[in-house]
């Protein structure tokens, strides 16, 4: 599943979900009115690493290609009402995906004597909170931006363990990201549905280097962190 077709199809279900909701009656007229409210939320996602090498990278021949894979996301929702266009939002859930690293070097082609492909699992326990701004109801429908900041425990880092001298690529296990987004609430007759598409991003490096400190999998690397794309399909 490529990041196109998740932004794709978020677009053409909230087109479709607009022109079918804009001519009915009017559905849970005072849900918004509550002070705090609670959910839950299931999704997709598409997590890639952006990466950065040392500047004297090219001259040692080191290149890195990193192959994402779709996983998914499932969590719950705690929603406070600030302003009638503004609530702040505690959304923890469970995130997981894969991605296979494969480190090349032009100069030695054997200079990775435990092979050059790692295949990283990432179990991340998300915890973000964000301010969700929403524009004025509109029968039954209702769009808003939401971004924030999130705190990520990584389950799968294997921070403390073997490195690539073992065949282990390792992450660090406490992560910070921050997230933006936009997406559509959708007042249905007993429940608000509310798909979004959202993108997060990794503040500090997410790379924990190897023990030796001239390994031809970390050395070069100066910053590694995770860029993704979910959609997330709230129920409220």
């Amino acid at each position: 599943m490529s990041k196109k077709l998740i932004i794709f199809g978020f677009f053409i279900f909230t087109s479709v979900t607009f022109f079918s909701q804009s001519n009915r009656v009017d559905y849970l007229p005072t849900f918004d009115k509550r002070k705090i409210h609670y959910g839950f939320y299931l999704g997709l996602n598409q997590n890639d690493f952006k990466y950065s090498l040392k500047t004297d990278s090219e001259t040692q021949g080191t290149t890195i290609d990193i192959e994402p894979s779709a996983g998914f996301n499932v969590g719950l929702i705690t929603d406070l009402r600030l302003h009638k266009n503004l609530n702040l939002r505690l959304e923890p859930g469970l995130m997981t995906n894969t991605k296979q690293i494969t480190f090349n070097n032009s100069l030695d082609s054997n200079i990775f004597t435990n092979g050059n492909t790692r295949e990283v699992n990432s179990t991340f326990l998300h915890v973000p909170l964000l301010l969700k701004f929403s524009t004025d109801r509109l029968k039954n429908i209702r769009p808003y931006v939401i971004g924030g900041v999130s705190y990520n425990y990584n389950f799968s880092s294997n921070e403390d363990g073997d490195d690539n001298t073992q065949g282990q690529f390792r992450t660090k296990t406490h992560n910070y990201m921050y997230e933006v987004g936009l997406g559509i609430d959708i007042y249905l007759y007993y429940f608000k549905f509310s798909p979004s598409i959202r993108g997060v991003f990794a503040i500090p490096s997410e790379l924990k280097y190897d023990n030796d400190v001239n390994s031809p999998y970390t050395s070069q690397i100066n910053y590694l962190g995770t860029r993704g794309v979910f959609l997330t399909f709230a129920f409220e």
